[in-house]
């Protein structure tokens, strides 16, 4: 038997919500890996991939029931948050002479696109080549954001690699920053937390954060201090240090600066954790990533195998342009015009090691 790259993608009935959303699943499958996709804020809902003896087993967070996902109204498991992934201050930014107020919430600012963001949105799907293609579309004005905007999110499984394409189009000069906000624990049991996963990070730099975790637009060497990844660390050695970074946001909740072009597709990150023997592999073309160790995750909801998710029960490595770039002139832009596409790619390889 000749080793299959292409995936086998089906499609099912996720259920109905409330108010009489049909939500599907997509499932994407190849000789290593299960991956499945909901229309519910284009989430990754469940990754499978075996240990180093064969056994298949989830390595993302999350629910067995579409109205657990509908209840959680506070992590994004697995979404595609936008329409500005991470943080605007107080959110309010400046475009062309336009001032925009989106809606808070989180401390003050707004968070992933505010209160009803892509998260909570049902995109449209279609099947495509080894994958699924979802699209939304985002009115003007939608959360305070100008210009209607046309997002196309396509996961693509080949192999041990699942590809997201992100696509955006808008009518208007707008601001945008879509990522995708899985949380992983590759122990694939979630009877453990995340401390003992080992972090690579290809990052010289990272941007720290005021005690509202906004960035204060330094670029700060990581060198001779926890931020520092570029060899691979365990994520709770250092976690509890007293550097002024990790206490403002409990842990890591932070944008590292990839090293290599932006718009070039090169490794972000790379996690092994030690027991399965299970690998993680982060590409990009985004010029950061946010690396973040579940520190908000507080025992409010229950997994899929009925352990709550407390802190550090998975971690998440968020590929995007900076947080607040609108309001720092020295970060990467997130500005896109009438006329362009703006389009990224972020692979997630899984593997394992002896």
């Amino acid at each position: 038997m000749g080793m299959r790259a292409e995936a086998a993608v089906s499609k099912g009935d996720f259920g109905t919500t409330p108010d009489g959303h049909r939500v599907e699943v997509y499932t994407l499958t190849s000789e290593h890996v299960e991956a499945r996709v909901t229309t519910y804020g284009a989430r990754l809902i469940s990754v499978r991939t075996p240990d180093r003896t064969g056994n298949l087993a989830d390595i993302v967070l999350g629910y067995d029931t579409l109205h657990e996902w509908l209840a959680d109204n506070k992590t994004h498991l697995g979404a595609i948050v936008g329409r500005y992934g991470n943080r605007i201050a107080k959110g309010a930014f400046t475009l062309d002479g336009h001032r925009y107020l989106s809606p808070v919430n989180n401390n003050g600012n707004t968070l992933h696109g505010g209160p009803v963001g892509f998260d909570k949105k049902f995109w449209n799907a279609k099947l495509v080549p080894n994958g699924v293609e979802l699209t939304l579309v985002s009115l003007d004005g939608d959360m305070g954001f100008p210009g209607t905007l046309t997002a196309k999110v396509t996961y693509t499984l080949v192999r041990n690699s699942l590809t997201i394409r992100y696509q955006e189009m808008s009518d208007k000069p707008t601001v945008v920053n879509l990522t995708n906000h899985t949380y992983f624990n590759l122990s694939g049991n979630e009877q453990s937390n995340v401390l003992g996963h080992l972090v690579t990070l290809r990052a010289q730099t990272f941007t720290p954060v005021d005690r509202m975790l906004i960035p204060t637009g330094e670029i700060r060497d990581v060198r001779g201090t926890p931020m520092d990844f570029r060899v691979a660390h365990s994520i709770g050695e250092r976690i509890d240090s007293d550097y002024e970074q990790i206490r403002l946001a409990g842990g890591y909740d932070h944008n590292w600066i990839v090293n290599g072009r932006a718009g070039t597709l090169r490794q972000a990150a790379y996690v092994r954790e030690p027991q399965s023997g299970r690998t993680l592999t982060v590409m990009t073309t985004e010029p950061g990533v946010q690396f973040y160790s579940g520190n908000f995750l507080d025992g409010t909801y229950t997994g899929r195998h009925g352990k709550r998710y407390t802190k550090n029960m998975g971690f998440c490595l968020e590929t995007q342009h900076y947080p607040d770039s609108p309001n720092h002139a020295n970060f990467p832009s997130t500005v896109l015009r009438p006329g362009h596409v703006r389009s990224s790619t972020t692979v997630f390889r899984f593997g394992i090691y002896s």
